[in-house]
């Protein structure tokens, strides 16, 4: 018999170092990580998949331990450290048996399951994301503060295959700085898709001679911190530190949608791969599921911690995510205790009969009396 993890739809890490899988159609979340074990120390910092039938995720933490949960099992089974370089995983990927992990100092690391001699490059200071190439897994992109985008072929790691080129100054003539926090390669082509701090969104063409931003547009006032493609990578999500999710279509360069209902930052962004669902979790403590073509959350679930990323399953059945299970009576932790929710609340207000406010005296009628005889 399956394990009950094995039906989560979201997992989610939090800053405590908890791993939360949260079932949708129950509306039910569920911490895996035992009361004992948190710890800020071992904040969860990296999400991924172990394997191509999503029966393992791969845990980044604080305290640069990977760890490996089962959703078989429902456990952690192993542990693995791995040092070297300074500041947080900024990237954590799994390719067959091997681990690729990036940490904040720039240092890039290929860990081999024989205990072989493991290949490390330094991408540079200051980095914010490492993300591989789905189609090509030996290659990865890296991008940080003041260090430019960069592809890298895990194969022969001396130089990177390509390196942008910061964009001309502006109209002052002075230079634009340089800070990339998320990126991700567009499927069946060379093209990656950045966003940056200072709320800009750059499409590049590797394959083209200009390593300048084939296109480029801007979107609101406050730093970008997370993005993800849309199916059919037409468009991008993007998520900002003020709680903004717009979407974004990369052929125009245009504003398509903004996502309401968001109130912090955003941390974690992802979309599924086949279906119009955007996930999202950041500082608010809330789990959201956007439809794409909705600008309100189709499902709002609170985690009580700050949360930093998340993980969607592309498994799961999510087709019957409209109706929720009649049994649903909450959000409920590993020990049945409830979360609360804000709408429930919500609710609690709105059924109430409004009472009607005291006139203040000098509004109220007298009362005159009547002459006499």
């Amino acid at each position: 018999m399956a394990s009950p993890a094995r039906w989560n739809h979201v997992w989610v890490g939090a800053e405590t170092g908890a791993l939360k899988g949260v079932n949708l159609q129950r509306k039910q979340a569920t911490n895996y990580t035992s009361a004992g074990s948190l710890s800020r120390a071992q904040g969860v910092c990296a999400l991924c998949w172990g394997d191509t039938a999503e029966s393992e995720v791969l845990v980044g933490c604080l305290d640069r331990a990977v760890k490996l949960f089962s959703t078989e099992k429902g456990k952690f089974t192993a542990t693995r450290l791995c040092p070297g370089g300074q500041g947080p995983f900024c990237g954590l990927t799994a390719h067959g048996s091997t681990l690729i992990t990036c940490v904040e100092s720039g240092l890039l690391k290929v860990w081999r399951e024989d205990d072989a001699e493991n290949l490390e490059l330094q991408a540079g200071t200051g980095l914010c994301r490492m993300r591989q190439d789905p189609s090509r897994p030996q290659r990865v992109a890296t991008g940080g503060r003041e260090n430019s985008l960069k592809i890298w072929d895990l194969q022969r790691p001396q130089e990177p295959l390509f390196r942008a080129k910061n964009v001309r100054n502006d109209w002052l003539n002075l230079r634009v700085p340089i800070w990339d926090r998320d990126l991700q390669f567009l499927p069946g082509s060379d093209k990656i898709v950045t966003c940056t701090a200072h709320h800009q969104v750059r499409l590049y063409d590797p394959s083209s001679p200009q390593r300048r931003p084939v296109l480029e547009t801007s979107f609101g006032e406050h730093p970008l911190t997370a993005l993800s493609l849309t199916p059919g990578a037409n468009s991008v999500v993007v998520g900002s530190t003020h709680g903004d999710l717009a979407v974004i279509d990369l052929r125009q360069g245009q504003l398509l949608r903004c996502l309401k209902g968001v109130a912090g930052g955003v941390r974690g962004l992802q979309c599924h791969p086949s279906r119009p669902l955007v996930a999202s979790c950041g500082l608010d403590r809330f789990l959201r599921i956007h439809q794409l073509r909705d600008k309100r959350p189709q499902h709002k679930v609170y985690l009580k911690s700050r949360l930093n990323c998340l993980l969607l399953s592309s498994h799961q059945d999510w087709e019957a995510l409209e109706a929720p299970s009649p049994m649903a009576d909450g959000n409920q932790d590993k020990d049945g205790h409830k979360d609360g929710d804000e709408d429930d609340a919500d609710a609690l207000w709105a059924a109430m009969e409004p009472v009607p406010s005291p006139t203040p005296p000098s509004c109220r009628p007298t009362k005159r009396k009547s002459p006499g005889p």
